[in-house]
C-alpha cells in the first residue's frame, strides 16, 4: 500500500486524513474492501486501536461501511463534513456564483410550482426582513428564511437538499453583502420584485430577477480579484 506512515501528533485525526485522502484519490474504489486492520496498522505506523477509531469515524460520515463478519468497504469517495469545510474555505465570489446558479433555477421552478402556502412563507419572511430595520442579525436571519422558502417552493427535493447542504456558504454570502461596505446590498425592493414575479408565475422574469439580485456583488468581487 502507498499509505504514508503517520508521525507523532493527533494520531486518530491524522489516520482519518490519511485514509480519507487514499479513498478520494482512488486507492480503493467504491465497493472495494479495505485491507484488514492489522495491515492498515502496519502501513500507517499506528496502533490497531487508532485504525479502528479512524475507520469508525469514516463509517459515521458515510465514506466507509462495515459489514459484520466480512470487512470494511468503501461506500463513498466524499466525506460530507470535509466537503463543507472545503466549501467554506473557497472565495466568497466562488460561493456567490454557486448560490446564483442554485437560486436562479429555484426561482424559475418556484414561479411555476409555488402554492399559496409557499407564498405565505416567502411573504412572511420578507415582511419580517423589512421590519428588522437596523437590526442586522434579524435582517440576515429573515433574509435566509426567505431564500430557503423560495427554494422549498421549487418543489424539487434534490434541489432543496443541495441548497440546505450549501446553507453555511449561503449564510456567509448574505452576511457579507449586508455588512461589507464595498459590496452592493440587495434591497428590500429587489426581493419584493422577485416575490411578485413568483406570485404572477412569470418564470422568465423570476429567473432574471434572481440572477440580478446578487450580480452587482459578484461583479464587484470579480473587479477586485487579484
Amino acid at each position: 500500500m502507498a499509505l504514508v506512515p503517520i508521525k507523532k501528533g493527533s494520531l486518530v485525526e491524522t489516520a482519518i486524513e490519511s485514509l480519507r485522502s487514499a479513498i478520494e484519490q482512488g486507492q480503493w474504489p467504491i465497493g472495494a474492501r479495505l485491507p484488514v486492520e492489522a495491515d492498515l496498522s502496519d502501513a500507517l505506523g499506528v496502533s490497531r486501536n487508532t485504525v479502528r477509531e479512524a475507520v469508525r469515524v469514516l463509517v459515521h460520515v458515510g465514506m466507509l461501511e462495515t459489514r459484520q463478519g466480512d470487512g470494511t468497504y468503501v461506500r463513498s469517495k466524499r466525506d460530507a463534513g470535509e466537503t463543507l469545510r472545503r466549501i467554506a474555505r473557497t472565495r466568497l465570489g466562488d460561493q456567490l456564483e454557486v448560490r446564483i446558479m442554485l437560486e436562479t433555477e429555484a426561482s424559475r421552478l418556484a414561479a411555476g410550482r409555488r402554492t399559496e402556502s409557499d407564498l405565505v412563507a416567502m411573504s412572511k419572511a420578507l415582511d419580517s426582513r423589512a421590519q428588522a430595520g437596523d437590526n442586522l442579525a434579524a435582517r440576515i436571519r429573515h433574509d435566509e428564511a426567505f431564500h430557503h422558502a423560495l427554494v422549498a417552493a421549487s418543489h424539487n427535493p434534490a434541489l432543496t437538499e443541495l441548497y440546505d447542504y450549501f446553507a453555511h456558504a449561503v449564510s456567509r454570502t448574505i452576511e457579507s453583502t449586508e455588512t461589507e461596505p464595498d459590496l452592493p446590498e440587495p434591497s428590500q425592493e429587489d426581493h419584493e420584485l422577485l416575490l411578485a414575479a413568483i406570485r404572477r408565475q412569470d418564470e422568465e422574469k423570476a429567473e432574471t430577477l434572481a440572477k440580478a439580485l446578487l450580480k452587482p456583488s459578484l461583479d464587484t468581487l470579480r473587479d477586485n480579484r487579484p
